[in-house]
């Protein structure tokens, strides 16, 4: 299954798909963390916590197909 990022790189979901993703993780027993779930990395994870989405969106859009 593709999580978020490769979904959103690849072209197949909108950035603000991330929110919905978010909260399949929050209701699902996932044992993984919320990054991990997303596919992000900890460079990805450090901007959207530290400064917000659209950093991180600004850090995708750079690796985008």
């Amino acid at each position: 299954m593709e999580n978020f990022k490769e979904k959103y790189l690849a072209g197949e979901i909108p950035f603000e798909e991330i929110d919905e993703y978010s909260y399949q993780w929050g209701m699902s027993d996932d044992e993984r963390t919320l990054a991990q779930y997303l596919g992000l990395n900890a460079e990805e994870e450090d901007a959207w916590v530290s400064v917000g989405e659209d950093a991180l969106k600004e850090l995708l859009d750079k690796q985008k197909k």
